[in-house]
């Protein structure tokens, strides 16, 4: 038994993952790919007009912007900006919101070289992938 339980721990601290490590992939273009809501309903993005840009620096302080994507790696905004604080809470990866007219929080479930899934306070999860910019060759 005692070697059964020695075994149990090992596995459930190396299946657990660091929530800091999700952070290094954070930063980029990210285009929503579809969102559930809590009552279970998914709602497909088969075209965005706008993206998010997330940039964080090393005192886990950044923002996020939306953008909308041109051609060969051009993007269109605004001034506006979201401030972003980054903080670990219960063994979670939490992205603190703040604007001039809210502030609100989402908890980073997943986060990769290729996709980024959050879930708000009304637990409603969004999935991202990567944007990957329109390239057309010009001659």
């Amino acid at each position: 038994m005692r070697k059964f339980s020695f075994i149990l721990l090992i596995l459930i601290f190396s299946c657990s993952k660091n929530p800091e490590t999700l952070i290094t992939h954070l930063n980029g273009y990210w285009e929503i790919e579809e969102v559930t809501l809590a009552n279970g309903t998914v709602k497909q993005y088969q075209f965005n007009e706008t993206i998010d840009y997330i940039n964080i620096n090393d005192s886990l302080q950044g923002f996020r912007k939306k953008l909308k994507p041109g051609i060969n790696d051009t993007y269109f905004t605004s001034d506006d900006a979201e401030a972003i604080t980054l903080k670990i809470e219960n063994n979670k990866l939490v992205m603190y919101y703040k604007t001039a007219y809210a502030e609100w929080k989402e908890t980073v479930l997943e986060a990769s070289e290729k996709h980024l899934k959050v879930s708000n306070e009304n637990k409603d999860v969004y999935l991202y992938k990567r944007y990957i910019p329109i390239q057309l060759d010009i001659d």
